[in-house]
């Protein structure tokens, strides 16, 4: 890129700043990516169970506090590509429903400021984007679309195609999941899971190796790694004037961008948000209504391992069905219970690393005969429930859990659906609060100022050349993977600001 202020600062790679650098980068608007992590290098514990679950080689040195001051180190990584480099791939659209008003049991998911068509043919540009392998027939729930998967689904390994088999006796709908994973791109890779395990272009379709890889390929597009930011600087008026940070060699730099982009991720970008408040602005930038950390959002999630010692569970990824059933009611009329789907298959060096006290001989003998599940319920906006900055800038997570009576209520009809396919053991562990796997929430967007940090393409209320567009701007979880969502709302975004800001 030449010398001087680009046009735009994207602060993050993941799925929507990324995604948003592929989407404008044909503007010939000057793009500058700012990625306060590094690109994993391939090497052996990219592969290794024991290195990722037991060891955490790759999660952060970084310490958040809980609600109750408790210090915890989180689920949240800082690499080139951002959360997606571990994600499982499943790239979700979210329901017709989704976009609407739906009664919970514990309260209301509310309406977005657009609709499901509003975002349908972005969602289909974003599983080109992402080479999403799926069967759109499959899912009695599947939203209309405007295309077909470009590929066919990631295929059933034999224990699974069983499973399929006995749960459709029963009367469910076991669908193909939306995978973007070149499946044998990956296993070439080494027989691992993918889910959970870093990517390193080795078969996995994530924001680094898909839509960052294709911006860069424009001479208008760079990115700077090790770039830690510290604030964002307003000028009378309102506009971002300086996007500052710390470089990888310690130095304090400035840009003087157009348009500031900001894709730090839910926390990160409520955090900095908070932590740039001055004297125009004292409750921190965006925040005119008060919103800016509030109403985080994670799903209530647990796993479920269903055990049959008279099978073998011999599969190497697993991962490839998921249930709707209850997605839209509970079966039966009443109120929605969320998404089942299975996990990557978990191996005895993952089980063990999350069962530590339990004989390694158990565990063993668990993992060769489990078949393991991820159920996944809506968590509902809460003002309280939010991310906030102490005296000392740290970030403080007090994650309020909501609408859990209806998760509880799923994984109870999972036991017993899972008995009734042949499964006499079925355990169940719930995921805890301090893995922001789903975050979303934080800078929720919407039409009234008072009520909203942003408008409905993303922009700030209170900033005219701000937006924000990670899974911060999302006003309800749903019950489904988020990163979709995040992709086509970014390409939304970007086309906006090709035709506004940065139009010639």
């Amino acid at each position: 890129m030449p010398s001087g202020s680009p046009d735009v600062v994207i602060i993050g790679s993941g799925m929507g700043g990324a995604t948003l650098a592929y989407g404008i980068a044909g503007s010939g608007a000057r793009i500058q990516i700012l990625e306060r992590g590094e690109v994993i290098a391939p090497g052996p514990d990219c592969r290794d169970p024991v290195a990722i679950f037991a060891k955490g080689v790759f999660r952060p040195d970084e310490e958040w506090l809980d609600g109750t001051g408790r210090g915890f180190n989180p689920g949240n990584y800082y690499y080139v590509g951002g959360n997606s480099k571990f994600y499982g791939a499943v790239l979700f659209r979210f329901r017709e429903q989704d976009f609407e008003a739906m009664e919970h049991e514990g309260g209301i998911s509310p309406a977005w400021p657009i609709r499901y068509g509003d975002l349908e043919p972005y969602y289909s540009a974003a599983e080109q984007l992402y080479q999403v392998r799926g069967d759109v027939a499959g899912d009695p729930t599947e939203p209309p679309h405007s295309t077909g998967y470009p590929y066919p689904p990631v295929p059933d390994e034999q224990p699974i195609a069983a499973v399929r088999s006995r749960l459709e006796t029963l009367g469910l709908r076991p669908f193909s999941l939306p995978l973007a994973v070149d499946i044998d791109r990956w296993l070439d890779g080494g027989q691992t899971p993918w889910d959970a395990f870093p990517d390193t272009n080795s078969g996995k379709m994530d924001a680094e190796t898909c839509s960052l890889a294709e911006a860069l390929k424009h001479p208008n597009v760079a990115i700077e790694t090790g770039a830690e930011i510290t604030r964002l600087i307003t000028a009378p008026g309102g506009r971002i004037e300086a996007v500052e940070y710390r470089d990888r060699a310690g130095d304090i730099k400035r840009l003087t961008p157009r348009v500031v982009v900001l894709s730090a991720g839910a926390v990160n970008s409520a955090a900095l948000l908070l932590r740039s408040a001055n004297d125009d602005h004292p409750t921190g930038l965006a925040n005119r209504s008060d919103q800016v950390g509030r109403n985080f959002m994670n799903h209530n999630t647990s796993a479920l391992l269903s055990i049959d010692l008279r099978r073998v569970n011999d599969c190497v990824y697993q991962k490839t069905i998921g249930i709707n059933d209850f997605y839209l009611d509970d079966g039966n009329g009443g109120p929605p219970l969320g998404n089942v789907q299975l996990l990557g298959r978990v191996s005895a060096p993952i089980l063990k690393a999350n069962l530590k006290r339990v004989p390694s001989w158990l565990v063993a003998r668990i993992a060769r005969h489990a078949i393991d599940w991820y159920v996944m319920s809506e968590d509902l906006p809460d003002p309280d429930s939010r991310v906030r900055i102490d005296g000392a800038s740290r970030i403080v997570l007090d994650w309020r859990r909501s609408n859990m009576a209806p998760h509880r209520k799923l994984v109870a009809r999972m036991r017993r659906v899972l008995r009734q396919a042949g499964f006499p053991i079925v355990l169940s562990k719930q995921f805890d609060r301090r893995t922001p796997s789903h975050q979303c929430g934080t800078v929720r967007f919407g039409d009234d100022p008072a009520t909203s940090a942003l408008d409905p393409f993303c922009r700030a209320h209170d900033h005219a050349n701000l937006f924000v567009v990670d899974a911060s701007f999302m006003p309800s979880s749903a019950a489904v993977n988020p990163a979709l969502t995040v992709a086509a709302q970014a390409l939304r975004t970007a086309d906006h600001l090709t035709q506004t800001d940065l139009a010639a």
